[in-house]
């Protein structure tokens, strides 16, 4: 069965209630985004790439990374192309958050794939473990 952009809401509405429910951290959509371009997308990344990629100055990006850092979840390492750069790289604790994620998004999809297509395309309330 197809998903439709209300089920798309309905995913991501239910992953992020899991997380902020979940024994650990909670992230801002600032440093949730962060921690997905770092874990996910190819090459190497900088504090200017980042604050280009979301078009964001690069102080709103070291202050996520700051909270990022302390949660563990990423870290910054020398550029070795460029003494005056540093890589931001997510942590083994940050790619199984990433993994985290990624799960329950899965098991919310399937809840809602499990749901009977009423026609109705207003949000509904799911029962996710």
């Amino acid at each position: 069965m197809p998903l439709y952009n209300d089920q798309f809401v309905d995913i991501l509405h239910q992953t992020i209630l899991h997380t902020v429910r979940r024994d650990g951290p909670d992230l801002s959509s600032r440093q949730m985004a962060l921690l997905l371009i770092t874990a996910l997308e190819e090459g190497m990344h900088t504090v200017r790439g980042l604050a280009q990629r979301l078009d964001i100055s690069k102080p709103a990006i070291t202050r996520s990374l700051d909270r990022l850092q302390y949660l563990g979840l990423s870290e910054r390492k020398p550029d070795p192309r460029d003494g005056r750069s540093v890589l931001v790289v997510p942590t083994e604790a940050g790619y199984e958050y990433v993994t985290m994620v990624k799960e329950q998004m899965g098991i919310v999809a399937e809840a809602l794939a499990a749901q009977p297509d009423t026609g109705a395309r207003k949000p509904r309330r799911l029962k996710v473990a």
